[in-house]
């Protein structure tokens, strides 16, 4: 059985798309798809770079956070704010609130001995922080720039879905796979097998994209101020879905040829201006993951092979593909 949640329509009024990732619940399911050995070739490069990058110390953090399994609450806070702040968020959970989501989690999976110390014990909570903090540093701080391009490039798909066809037109191409549409209810089929039901009443939703959580959706019925649900970037195989596997995976077949052409890290370049027109240096960089002035070198070749044009307003470049780039881009398929 699905697990359901139930509209009225002050509730699809009341939807919102968030307009980034929630950094920690990024790590979480970060932790998740490092340790499980689906989505081998979508997540290859950065799983492959991942796990070089960790130390022993990460094993408490693994240990909370299985590849199944429930996790605690208190490591997803549901506010805003940076990465940085929101570790912070996570290292100031009360105690009380530690100590019950544990005896909750104990009741689903046996817990290594330490987890029974981290709500009172100074030592164990510093070490379980420094856990935290390298394996942030380690799975998503040098991804983040990327990670922000692509939820935004999304939510703003999303977000043209909603102006063309409404909250109804958006639901159901949140997770093809996962999600169902029949309204007023949205099923969500959970990795976990989790079903049950949550009336909204009049809150609606948030919907939060998410680069890591590629297939399984993640539910909080008791955040604040009101509930969320995850959705996988790309998951209806728009443009930035072809963008996240050239991030993150490998590129396919057809970029493959393109990249033979122009070189790796350029055919990149222009294919994320063609998917994100009107983007800054900046932004330019931060989507591809490089620095910016090797940014502005490549989008200088490609405009002077005639693939990019480039207008300046004030400070500022905007960069866009010409004709001659989107004729490249299809006919190798990119």
């Amino acid at each position: 059985m699905p697990y359901r949640i139930h509209f009225t329509i002050d509730d699809l009024a009341r939807t919102r798309i968030a307009a980034r990732a929630n950094p920690m619940l990024e790590l979480s399911t970060a932790v998740r798809q490092l340790q499980c050995t689906e989505h081998a070739v979508r997540l290859r490069t950065w799983r492959r770079e991942a796990a070089d990058a960790l130390n022993p110390r990460a094993r408490m953090v693994l240990d909370l956070i299985p590849a199944q399994g429930w996790v605690p609450g208190f490591l997803a806070p549901a506010g805003t704010g940076t990465p940085e702040e929101l570790l912070e968020q996570v290292l100031a959970t009360p105690r009380a609130r530690i100590r019950a989501e544990l005896e909750g989690l104990a009741a689903h999976r046996r817990l290594p001995n330490w987890l029974r110390h981290l709500p009172h014990d100074p030592e164990v909570r510093r070490q379980f922080g420094a856990a935290l903090y390298h394996t942030y540093d380690s799975l998503l701080r040098p991804y983040w720039p990327r990670i922000t391009a692509l939820t935004a490039a999304d939510s703003a798909l999303r977000a043209q879905q909603l102006l063309s066809g409404g909250m109804e037109d958006v639901l159901p191409r949140l997770n093809p796979r996962r999600v169902r549409w029949k309204s007023p209810v949205l099923e969500v089929a959970m990795a976990s097998g989790l079903d049950g039901d949550l009336y909204l009443q009049g809150r609606g939703l948030l919907l939060v994209p998410s680069v890591f959580g590629v297939d399984g959706p993640v539910i909080d019925p008791d955040a604040e101020p009101q509930p969320f649900l995850t959705y996988p970037v790309g998951a209806d195989r728009s443009p930035v879905r072809l963008l996240h596997d050239v991030l993150f995976g490998c590129p396919p077949t057809a970029s493959r040829s393109l990249a033979a052409v122009l070189g790796p890290t350029r055919a990149t370049v222009l294919m994320a201006v063609a998917n994100r027109p009107g983007c800054s240096t900046t932004e330019l960089a931060a989507t591809v993951g490089i620095a910016a002035a090797s940014a502005s070198e490549h989008a200088a070749a490609l405009r002077g092979a005639g693939l990019l044009h480039t207008v300046r307003l004030g400070k500022m470049v905007a960069h866009n593909a010409t004709a001659a780039a989107h004729a490249l881009l299809e006919a190798s398929g990119a």
